[in-house]
């Protein structure tokens, strides 16, 4: 799909160019177009990007066939930059990566994505609604979208945020070897987040520091802005992966002291049916076996037993409260 914002010299507004109208428009030095290529067939794209923007051919094929971390490439007469959307659903696999390409000129702007960016697509609803996301410029159009892009990733680490909370809950609550694997499940996310985000903050420092002429020095301290936003973001991205290492940990502590008490508890019986096991096998030998006609194998001889029996029931009776008195138990 492809769809087109003009803004004419006069102030006009128009959607919907034909690429045949593209030339026309990019003539007028005072207009502003966006051209956004949304999982267009890239035989398509390339013609126009070729032959219309002329834009050069190693950038073309980075945009089109070729996957690339965030990077700004300095044309002179525009700059190719490859920015990263991501998105993370709570119970994910990982954190999903959109690759964004754009192309900056003095009075253009191109975008190409293989899949929908919902902070694109808010920039794009915003062209309508305030006149000041395009006045200012193709630049100022490149801060909006790397604003949003800013506003997602903060939205994205919240949800981690609340992902690791969850864990941590069930972790105390209900330790079950599943939880492992959203463990490391996270553990990945927060290490993937990292490694878009880093060079995505180089990315914004480039367009807040170095030279480039399609981008107005004036406009540069929002680009300075949104690195600082960046620069937060990437700290408490370092401090999720923490969490998810400390969740980890806690885990394994909470089934060590889960098994310590089980071991405890079985030990603990086991002592108390200790003396009553070894004073059963111990009169239950053959030595002990009364002869036949004897007194004990009348009710009268079992009366010598009785403190034995008195022995059996008093000796882990009084064992038990032994360890309640010492808080074994």
């Amino acid at each position: 799909m492809i769809r087109t914002r003009y803004k004419q010299s006069d102030g006009a507004l128009q959607s919907d160019l034909k690429p045949d109208q593209f030339a026309a428009a990019l003539s007028d030095p005072d207009s502003l177009l966006w051209v956004d290529f949304e999982g267009e067939d890239p035989a398509d794209c390339e013609d126009i990007l070729l032959h219309t923007f002329n834009f050069h051919t190693l950038a073309v094929d980075d945009a089109l066939r070729e996957s690339h971390i965030p990077k700004v490439d300095d044309w002179e007469d525009y700059i190719y930059i490859v920015l990263h959307d991501i998105g993370f659903q709570q119970g994910g696999t990982d954190v999903e990566t959109f690759e964004l390409d754009v192309f900056l000129g003095l009075n253009f702007i191109v975008t190409h994505h293989d899949f929908p960016i919902a902070s694109l697509n808010r920039v794009w609803d915003l062209w309508e609604r305030d006149e000041r996301s395009f006045k200012r410029g193709a630049d100022h159009l490149l801060y909006r979208i790397t604003d949003e892009l800013t506003a997602n990733f903060m939205q994205v680490i919240e949800e981690m945020d609340d992902e690791i909370d969850s864990v941590e809950d069930q972790v105390f609550r209900k330790p079950e070897t599943s939880i492992v694997q959203r463990i490391f499940t996270l553990k990945r996310a927060t290490l993937h987040l990292r490694r878009v985000m880093s060079p995505l903050r180089e990315v914004l420092n480039k367009l807040a520091r170095d030279d480039y002429t399609v981008i107005d020095t004036r406009d540069q301290i929002y680009f300075r802005d949104v690195y600082d936003h960046l620069v937060r973001l990437h700290d408490i991205s370092e401090s999720l992966r923490d969490l998810a290492e400390g969740a980890l940990d806690t885990y394994l502590s909470v089934i060590n002291n889960r098994m310590n008490e089980i071991m405890k508890t079985l030990t603990l019986i086991t002592t108390i049916f200790m003396p009553i096991s070894f004073l059963a096998s111990f009169f239950g030998m053959n030595f002990f076996a009364p002869e036949p006609g004897s007194p004990l194998n009348n009710w009268v001889g079992v009366t010598p037993f009785i403190p034995i029996f008195a022995i059996f029931i008093l000796t882990p009776l009084s064992m038990f409260l032994w360890m309640r008195r010492r808080r074994w138990m």
